[in-house]
């Protein structure tokens, strides 16, 4: 398998974020990689949301109707890559859209599109998430599991650096680089993306990265070492699917804070042991306190499904 780009998407338009602001950065960053402006007659105005599936339109229609912002949804037949069937939003710059957008950051006062996000807008550390979250949905691609490649394209260079910002700010690494006069925000190596992609909500995909990554060096060690690795390799990948399962199954409610800290760095290190977990924390937290804690996530989420 050499394309996950459209299990991504799949993925992260399934998120919706509860928080206003973070739904405000998600539309801020598809407008600003998907978005192209049109002027009609009498000074009409409209934006159109270019977007690679229906996942994805439907999300982008989802969040818009969110918002009270009409919005109609069209196909075409892309030219090249096999005539794919491309999806795209038309929103009539009406009042009730020109505030919304204006307060994604995406329209001045008077409805000019804005090539610079105000700092409000990605101001916490949600909205960033959700901003990158939305930046890959509207012009994101992901190869792998084997060599994986992250790229997010924008439309010149200083939106590249943008996003590299964003990505900085939450210990992300990404680089900027130009291809065929296009700018592109992007990261390699496994561990690098592992990390943005939960940041951003993707665990799965995550997960599925780092599983490659463990089996593919396990399958190096196999040369020397006993098969007996590979064993250990897959009780720790079940054993954190389970407890990511467990984690999402909590979404929306409201851990204790020695809880919380736990999960997310399970959902932020889906493949490392709870040995390695602990290690990560700061201050360090013992394995067996770890182990502890993961029990009591577990059970709680156990109750959670058991009340549905």
């Amino acid at each position: 398998m050499t394309g996950l780009s459209e299990p991504l998407r799949d993925e992260l338009a399934s998120i919706a974020p509860r928080r206003r602001c973070c739904r405000l950065a998600e539309l801020s960053a598809l407008s600003h990689t998907a978005g192209t402006w049109h002027l009609h007659g009498r000074g009409e105005r409209s934006v159109h949301l270019d977007l690679v599936s229906a996942a994805v339109a439907r999300r982008a229609f989802s969040l818009l109707r969110g918002f009270l912002v009409g919005s109609e949804i069209r196909t075409y037949q892309q030219h090249a890559f096999a005539k794919a069937t491309r999806y795209q939003l038309h929103v009539e710059l009406d009042e009730g859209a020109i505030a919304v957008l204006r307060e994604a950051g995406v329209v001045s006062a008077s409805g000019a599109p804005l090539e610079v996000v105000p700092k409000q807008v990605v101001g916490r550390s949600c909205c960033r998430a959700s901003y990158l979250r939305g930046a890959i949905l509207g012009a994101g691609s992901l190869s792998g599991p084997r060599a994986p490649h992250l790229e997010i394209r924008a439309s010149h260079k200083d939106g590249a650096a943008f996003l590299v910002a964003l990505a900085d700010a939450e210990d992300c690494r990404l680089a900027v680089a130009e291809r065929r006069g296009q700018a592109l925000a992007y990261a390699k190596g496994g561990e690098t993306i592992v990390d943005l992609l939960a940041l951003i909500g993707a665990s799965q995909t995550a997960l599925l990265l780092d599983e490659h990554a463990v089996l593919a060096g396990t399958r190096s060690e196999a040369n020397r070492l006993a098969n007996a690795d590979a064993a250990n390799v897959g009780r720790v990948v079940r054993a954190s699917r389970e407890q990511i399962e467990a984690i999402e199954a909590l979404a929306g409610h409201s851990l204790p804070p020695h809880l919380a800290v736990v999960a997310e760095l399970r959902v932020r290190h889906p493949a490392l042991s709870l040995a390695e977990l602990g290690l990560r924390s700061k201050p360090p937290i013992p394995k067996a306190t770890i182990a502890a804690r993961m029990r009591q996530i577990r059970a709680l989420a156990s109750e959670i499904t058991d009340l549905r």
